[in-house]
């Protein structure tokens, strides 16, 4: 699903724009997949998982993101560099097919700037322009208050956990915890 470009201006001042990715995107993307994947323990990789990724990879999930009727992809550009991405996709199954999944992540050094507030309303925005989706979903990491936070503000409310569900390379193992947010 094609997203038209939201241009919008950042707390401190800068440009931003939120949009579908484009190939022109694919090695920019890369580099926030791995600077962000070691700027905190919160996401679902080590920077060192992202090497197996390649600008083909990238350009062929972007295709795929950009041509499906049940997924979108956005990634936020600040003075051309991805800052941030989120995805969305909508179950196919008959008994699921009320429900869609929310995924977002940004580069440390764009948190605080509204980014994540922005992409999360047009989620919002585009599983409410599904017919039969009354629900989006979405996990955090145990320790991601401000994860936690922002989905709160925007109106998900923990419905489960996962125990244990992350572990470390240190070994120390964390929860994940399971958010919804009714729609209709």
């Amino acid at each position: 699903m094609i997203i038209k470009d939201i241009h919008f201006t950042l707390r401190d001042g800068r440009e931003a724009v939120i949009r579908s990715p484009r190939d022109e995107d694919a090695e920019s993307m890369l580099h926030y997949l791995c600077v962000s994947s070691g700027e905190t323990d919160f996401l679902l990789r080590y920077p060192e998982e992202c090497k197996q990724y390649t600008v083909e990879d990238e350009k062929k999930l972007f295709a795929q993101k950009n041509e499906s009727e049940h997924q979108a992809m956005l990634v936020c550009l600040v003075d051309g560099k991805v800052a941030g991405s989120c995805v969305i996709s909508v179950y196919t199954e008959m008994k699921m097919k009320h429900r869609a999944a929310v995924a977002i992540a940004l580069l440390r050094e764009y948190w605080n700037q509204g980014i994540g507030t922005r992409m999360l309303q047009e989620m919002i925005h585009i599983a409410e322009s599904f017919e039969d989706i009354i629900q989006i979903e979405l996990e955090y990491v145990e320790g991601n208050i401000r994860a936690r936070h922002l989905y709160e503000k925007m109106g998900f409310r923990i419905t489960g956990v996962r125990l244990d569900a992350i572990r470390l390379k240190n070994g120390s193992l964390l929860n994940e915890y399971m958010m919804v947010k009714k729609i209709k």
